[in-house]
């Protein structure tokens, strides 16, 4: 990878990359005002933390995690870089990357329009690989076996988050049966800031590193270099990453905390910090074996396994049936955009 002062070089002498970096950039944006206000929305929603607070505290999180994850491992933003093959021809590649982009800034933003937290990772995964097959004509796009492994991820995450917030919040009920109300809030509350702080740690190391890795990817294609060559990843990308993450909670965290903070289940405090907690664990156990997950998923199924452990009917099912559903419709929907805006791009470029 080059220095930032080369990176910039390039980017001046390359207008397409510096279009596909203005997209990508655009992804990471549109990524904190969603997936990343996830991990601090049930901290809001109980009055744990203010918005205010909660978004400082996000983005110190958020880069922390990135930077801990990549240095440590690397492993999610490898799997992602390699899940896609876009063919030997490095203007092809890019010009397709650019479509990938697009269609993932335009999938997330009718989504968050609606204030509906749709996952940016499968947006990532599903513009990526509907571009891939458009470039290279057909399936062999496609690195199935990396791409088994992101399907798996999403779904274990999903089903860990459930089930973490669930026995979690049981234990919670259990062991405070018969504390008194008031002095609980008030450790649960700094619990859950703490909680909040843990799960944005690991939304940093996991979403943070598929971001980066895209960037990675795009300046590897306009080099000509292999990207399955690529070693390491410069702190100036880490730093503009969660840089460009945390304005984007700042600016449009907001409706999405409100949907899943307070509207998705009415939680008290301790409810607040079993969800924290589970989505942080989750991310953590799934970044360790190096499967990129949907941020998303985990902390929503981890709030929803928190209210279903109090009481079932305290979940809005019809908030998380629109979830459910956004998240199948990505896939084939952002994936066929991904597909026909990469045709319209070659044929334009």
């Amino acid at each position: 990878m080059p220095t930032f002062l080369e990176f910039l070089t390039m980017m001046g002498s390359d207008p397409l990359l510096a279009l596909t970096m203005v997209l990508i950039a655009a992804t990471i944006f549109v990524n904190g005002a969603t997936d990343a206000a996830n991990s601090i929305a049930d901290a809001v929603g109980t009055h744990s933390l203010t918005f205010q607070n909660a978004v400082i505290l996000a983005v110190i999180a958020n880069f922390v995690g990135l930077v801990g994850a990549t240095i440590l491992s690397g492993a999610v933003a490898d799997t992602i870089s390699h899940m896609v093959d876009f063919g030997g021809n490095s203007h092809n590649a890019l010009v397709s990357l650019a479509a990938a982009m697009v269609a993932i800034v335009v999938w997330a933003s009718v989504a968050w329009a609606f204030g509906i937290p749709t996952s940016e990772s499968h947006a990532l995964i599903a513009g990526l690989s509907g571009a891939a097959i458009a470039v290279s004509g057909g399936i062999q796009g496609i690195n199935m076996s990396e791409w088994e492994k992101v399907i798996f991820g999403l779904l274990f995450s999903t089903v860990l988050g459930f089930v973490c917030g669930f026995i979690v919040t049981k234990i919670i009920r259990e062991l405070c049966a018969d504390c008194e109300q008031h002095s609980t809030n008030r450790i649960f509350g700094y619990l859950q800031a703490v909680a909040a702080g843990f799960g944005a740690l690991m939304h940093g190391a996991q979403d943070g590193q598929k971001f980066m890795s895209t960037a990675t990817l795009a300046v590897m294609l306009a080099t000509g270099g292999d990207i399955t060559k690529a070693h390491g990843y410069p702190m100036w990308l880490m730093v503009a990453c969660a840089g460009i993450m945390a304005i984007g909670t700042a600016v449009g965290g907001e409706k999405i905390v409100a949907t899943v903070g307070t509207k998705m289940v009415p939680m008290e405090k301790y409810q607040g910090a079993a969800a924290s907690l589970s989505d942080g664990l989750s991310l953590l156990i799934c970044t360790i074996l190096g499967m990129p997950v949907s941020t998303t998923h985990t902390k929503s199924s981890a709030i929803m396994g928190a209210g279903s452990a109090k009481n079932p009917r305290t979940v809005n099912w019809m908030i998380a049936w629109d979830m459910v559903l956004t998240w199948v419709l990505t896939f084939p929907g952002c994936g066929a955009l991904g597909y026909a805006l990469a045709l319209l791009f070659l044929h334009i470029f």
